[in-house]
């Protein structure tokens, strides 16, 4: 039997956005073998950019300005790429951390991977299914070989195998940034971080915002934090601006702000 769907209602009044929806990315790429995580640089860009500088010319007044220390020229340009897809592709989400200012370092590596599975379909699976369903398997452990054979069988003989390889140990890196899988040689443990109440708020109300597959409370997003519709009323009492009912079978997620960006400040605010 299938879960009920649940069903959104926001308690305050929402503006009628001339805007399209903005919607996960669903074109496979290899950003990710070029940067992955990178908190520190996604920080500092989120913290320092201007969208009204245009798109090409930020990548200079990134290495001119040093937003990213002492990396090179090439590197920043390369760094650059992932942020705009990353974080312009949702403008009320970086309008909203633009504002926040500082944030906890405890909070960002979750930000910046929620924003990755947004940009990489890739990643977005390997978190939010693959690592999942070995959880659900009582497996314990992952390594790069077995990374490698899944990427592969994504899209047979579309990569080499010295690619797959790559995309094996940067997707383990990067879930390792996160705190999804525990150390850096093989075997890695698959693992599951404390994900602080903010942050699934800061999902919820991001992905409301987002054209993605599946439902608010049934996405790899989620699913990436060990959190699925079955298990979600254990969270629901914590997370700040969101309430969660269950009548009759049915359930309804409700939000006392309209959006992500009207939400942050006082959930971000109180933060240290």
């Amino acid at each position: 039997m299938s879960a009920p769907v649940a069903s959104v209602r926001t308690s305050a009044p929402t503006s009628v956005r001339a805007a399209p929806r903005p919607s996960e990315a669903t074109e496979v790429h290899t950003r990710i073998l070029r940067c992955m995580l990178a908190v520190e640089d996604c920080y500092a860009y989120w913290q320092r950019v201007e969208p009204t500088v245009p798109a090409g010319e930020r990548a200079r007044v990134a290495f001119e300005q040093r937003w990213f220390g002492t990396k090179s020229e090439a590197r920043v340009r390369t760094i650059m790429t992932d942020m705009i897809e990353r974080f312009d592709a949702f403008p009320d989400a970086l309008a909203a951390l633009k504002e926040a200012g500082s944030l906890p370092a405890r909070i960002r590596p979750f930000i910046c991977h929620l924003h990755m599975q947004l940009a990489d379909p890739i990643y977005r699976r390997f978190t939010g299914e693959l690592l999942p369903a070995l959880r659900a398997e009582g497996r314990t452990s992952i390594d790069r070989p077995r990374v490698a054979r899944w990427v592969d069988a994504l899209a047979p003989g579309r990569w080499s195998a010295v690619t797959a390889i790559k995309f094996g140990s940067n997707l383990l890196a990067t879930a390792f940034d996160v705190g999804l899988v525990a150390g850096r040689r093989d075997p890695r443990r698959i693992a599951l971080p404390q994900v602080p109440d903010v942050v699934i708020g800061y999902a919820l109300h991001l992905l409301r915002e987002v054209g993605i597959e599946g439902s608010l409370l049934d996405n790899p997003y989620l699913r990436s934090l060990g959190i699925t519709q079955e298990t979600f009323r254990a969270f629901a009492p914590r997370v700040p601006g969101v309430h969660f009912v269950e009548l009759g079978g049915a359930t309804e997620l409700s939000f006392d702000a309209p959006s992500l960006r009207a939400w942050a400040p006082s959930a971000f605010g109180g933060l240290s």
